[in-house]
């Protein structure tokens, strides 16, 4: 599969609903197996942290950290710790099997201890 699918693509896996975690969250609408890539966090650069910016980093240079402002469904992914799905940069990855209808979740790291 491509990587960086566009937004109406990522609804045919993906869907925004209530959520039990908190506010709205994101659900499979699709089975995912251990490993499979669900899509891309996409939006701008961001310039300072604030809701649904993801913090990511060039693997190949740790120091280089930027923020995403999403803007397509993966904005509302909620945090569980450890989480179903993980994050590869900006590519989410079923992190262990996941049924449809379940909710995805990624772990928001430690700093998030601190705001909880």
């Amino acid at each position: 599969m491509k990587l960086r699918i566009k937004n109406r693509e990522l609804r045919d896996r993906v869907y925004a609903e209530s959520s039990a975690i908190h506010g709205t969250g994101l659900f499979a609408g699709a089975d995912f197996n251990k490993g499979d890539y669900i899509g891309s966090y996409h939006g701008p650069r961001a310039k300072r942290n604030g809701i649904y910016v993801l913090w990511v980093f060039d693997p190949d240079d740790v120091t280089d950290i930027y923020g995403i402002s999403g803007r397509n469904l993966l904005r509302y992914l909620n945090h569980s710790r450890p989480g179903n799905t993980e994050f590869e940069s900006a590519e989410l990855y079923a992190r262990v099997d996941i049924r449809k209808g379940d909710e995805l979740t990624f772990d928001y790291g430690d700093e998030w201890q601190d705001h909880e």
